[in-house]
């Protein structure tokens, strides 16, 4: 499969630190003390997993880039290079090299940010999917000026929301990162919707004497929104930017400490799983709206320095109201994005969320008669914590079940997690087996980074 990293960018937000180099040259060094540009562990990890094939399309200090990487033959790949000789947006390139490129899909990725994923897994869910394009979708900490995407149940990207578009007072933190698997055909599509032709690319409008340039959001990705050939892969994996000074400090440290290559799918992750309810928001019974979640205190800081210690942040919950008829599949989703934005306002987020629908007992007038059975993912039963395992290779020996009841330590330990009660501060005369306890989640997230 061939892979296309667009590097033409000129990194106008880091050029404080970095005035004279283009962004692809940009030097991160590893734990190691080894120091490589950022575009060289990019390649590196690409060559590792069978991906040999790039193209690299290069404007600003083009020259600079191919003198470096040359053929590719040095670093165990072949690079060809597209280069711009004018600023021809960030798809414009792409859409030039079109008649180069075969009826195969292609990984579509950038140069100006740091990531290690299993990009052979991602290829695999894309033809599964049967899909023309899919975006690598991932929390981050900043989802506030990050495009978010919304998706059906199948994954199916509805809507593309860029940071300066409106969006819902709440929203599910799922950011694009910028990293796609992509039919050839789509460039076509969007030949054929605007009627530009690769060979008017660069060109000036008679009519407005600007340049034709192409923008791969807006012009070629976010009209496919709703057609049922977009799909979001939800990922932990690692992929951030850095094309600020701030950012590149936290990939820099990243980077050093060994986080991401960890991340990547392929090696054995770590999670701490939390229940929801009286762990991270204030428990009220049976929540019902959102406008009855209200985050615990600390909670915010506990989650954010999960993210920072490379632990998965995974929300295992029981919500029978579902089964009872109490609350619609919606209304549970708007619940749920309140928890994630308030999160994200904080710089925090969670990795994955699981819950369970069902409950055992009948007679409840308005239930849903077919979510009233005896599951294997109610708590204290694993079913949720083995299902995330699965889809995220966790081990669950090196990982951890935070809850403030029975059925949390319980379910920890039905999967083989080692688990804290909380205790809300109070005696906490509660025996269930737990390996620890802590008076809140953030005391419990220390002491289990401190135990590390």
């Amino acid at each position: 499969m061939k892979t296309v990293i667009m590097a033409g960018g000129k990194g106008t937000r880091i050029s404080p630190l970095f005035p004279d180099i283009p962004k692809p040259l940009i030097p991160i060094t590893n734990g190691a003390g080894v120091v490589k540009p950022v575009l060289e562990w990019e390649i590196c990890s690409l060559i590792a997993q069978g991906f040999t094939d790039i193209v690299l399309t290069v404007g600003y200090k083009a020259q600079a880039i191919i003198d470096y990487f040359g053929t590719g033959e040095g670093f165990g790949c072949h690079i060809t290079y597209w280069v711009e000789d004018v600023p021809l947006g960030n798809a414009g390139a792409l859409i030039k090299y079109r008649p180069k490129l075969d009826s195969e899909p292609f990984l579509l990725l950038i140069a100006d940010a740091m990531f290690d994923v299993d990009f052979n897994r991602m290829v695999h869910w894309h033809k599964e999917k049967n899909a023309l394009v899919t975006l690598f979708t991932h929390p981050n900490s900043h989802p506030h000026d990050s495009s978010v995407i919304v998706s059906d149940s199948q994954n199916g990207v509805t809507l593309w929301l860029t940071k300066d578009d409106t969006r819902p007072q709440w929203y599910r933190n799922r950011v694009n990162a910028g990293l796609q698997v992509i039919d050839p055909t789509v460039l076509d599509m969007m030949i054929q919707r605007t009627g530009l032709t690769p060979e008017d690319i660069g060109t000036k409008d008679s009519e407005t004497g600007k340049v034709r340039r192409v923008d791969m959001d807006s012009q070629i990705l976010k009209p496919l929104c709703g057609q049922g050939v977009m799909y979001c892969y939800d990922s932990p994996e690692y992929c951030k930017d850095m094309g600020t000074p701030e950012r590149y400090g936290q990939v820099s440290r990243d980077f050093q400490k060994g986080t991401v290559a960890a991340k990547n799918l392929s090696k054995p992750q770590k999670a701490i799983f939390l229940d929801r309810d009286g762990t991270i928001n204030k428990y009220v019974g049976f929540l019902r709206s959102p406008s009855e979640l209200e985050l615990c205190d600390r909670v915010a800081e506990a989650i954010k320095k999960i993210n920072e210690s490379g632990y998965l942040a995974i929300v295992i919950t029981n919500q029978p109201v579902i089964a009872r008829g109490e609350v619609a599949v919606s209304q549970l989703q708007e619940i749920h994005n309140k928890m994630e934005t308030l999160l994200g306002q904080s710089g925090a987020y969670i990795d994955g969320l699981y819950y369970c629908p069902h409950h055992p007992d009948k007679g409840f007038e308005g239930e849903i008669a077919e979510l009233k059975i005896d599951c294997d993912c109610r708590k204290p039963k694993p079913g949720l914590i083995l299902r995330a395992s699965q889809d995220f290779n966790i081990n669950l020996n090196n990982s951890w079940m935070v809850g403030d009841g029975k059925r949390d330590i319980e379910a920890g330990k039905n999967a083989g997690c080692k688990t804290v009660l909380l205790t809300k501060g109070e005696s906490g005369d509660g025996e269930f087996g737990q390996d620890y306890k802590a008076k809140d989640l953030l005391s419990a997230v220390e002491m289990i980074l401190a135990s590390d």
